[in-house]
């Protein structure tokens, strides 16, 4: 075979695995997942999942995705569904994945948070970078209204329940629950598919997660769990997870009484729980 077959058949194969990894890079398109004729959990789209609620007069929308294009189908999709307006937007934490595409919604739409998660919209990112929502343009996309410890909304007879149960993957962090559907929406309070998540720049706490999770269990009857990143879940998954990040507190924990500097005590995890851990360290360095 000649160099320029050879040279041929090598671009032809580049070409070919550069188009898989695209498709396998496409943004997956805009889903409702069915949770009770009111209730839909959103997935696909750019950013996390979501959900939509609607009520006698009007629709709730939890969290925003991060573009247009996104929303755009959230809407269209909301219509085939209902002709109700959308009339609220709830952010339920101040992370881009779930708050970027709130400028994309109406500005009919009332945008409603924890009181500490509008706070953290003007936190500057992990990097120190100042927050883009200091921008005047924006300042009708953040949370203009908020709530300390629980809110709750009326959509004509039906009611959403907005609870504030602590410090956990953030500051801001609050649970909408729907008591007829027994359904609890919990952004990223919960990760299933790999370790917990705490933005610590952001004053989350491994610790007052667990204690959060727990005050939620004690609270709320739901049996439906939906979160940012994972498959909706159970009561049981709720614990599960809650223990798991025990384990890694006590094991940390463990290896800092022997005097293991931080670096070692990470050897000792996956790779993928560096983040947690280090987290954990710094918050029993804190006195946890």
């Amino acid at each position: 075979m000649n160099k320029k077959k050879i040279l041929l058949i090598q671009i032809i194969f580049f070409v070919f695995i550069s188009l898989s990894y695209a498709q396998q890079r496409e943004t997956p398109p805009i889903k409702f997942n069915k949770i009770s004729d009111r209730l839909y959990e959103i997935t696909g789209g750019k950013g996390a999942r979501g959900g939509v609620y609607v009520g006698d007069n009007g629709v709730l929308v939890i969290d925003a995705k991060m573009d247009k294009k996104s929303v755009d189908e959230v809407i269209s999709g909301i219509k085939k569904i209902t002709e109700r307006p959308i009339k609220y937007l709830i952010n339920t934490h101040s992370d881009g994945d779930h708050v970027r595409g709130n400028r994309f919604f109406p500005e009919s739409v009332a945008i409603i948070a924890h009181e500490n998660c509008r706070k953290e919209f003007f936190h500057p990112d992990r990097n120190g970078k100042p927050s883009e929502w200091n921008k005047p343009e924006l300042a009708k996309f953040i949370p203009s209204i908020t709530f300390r410890d629980k809110m709750d909304i009326y959509l004509g007879s039906k009611k959403a329940e907005l609870w504030y149960f602590g410090i956990g993957h953030t500051t801001g962090d609050i649970v909408v629950y729907f008591p007829e559907e027994k359904t609890a929406f919990i952004g990223d309070q919960i990760f299933l598919n790999r370790p917990q998540l705490i933005h610590s720049y952001k004053g989350g706490n491994s610790f007052e997660c667990v204690k959060t999770l727990s005050k939620m269990l004690i609270t709320l009857d739901a049996e439906k769990f939906c979160s940012g990143h994972s498959e909706i879940t159970d009561r049981t998954g709720i614990k599960n997870h809650i223990n798991k990040i025990k384990k890694i507190q006590e094991k940390v924990r463990t290896l800092m009484k022997k005097g293991k500097t931080i670096g070692e005590i990470k050897s000792e995890f996956e790779k993928n729980k560096g983040r947690l851990v280090e987290s954990i360290y710094n918050e029993i360095k804190r006195g946890y």
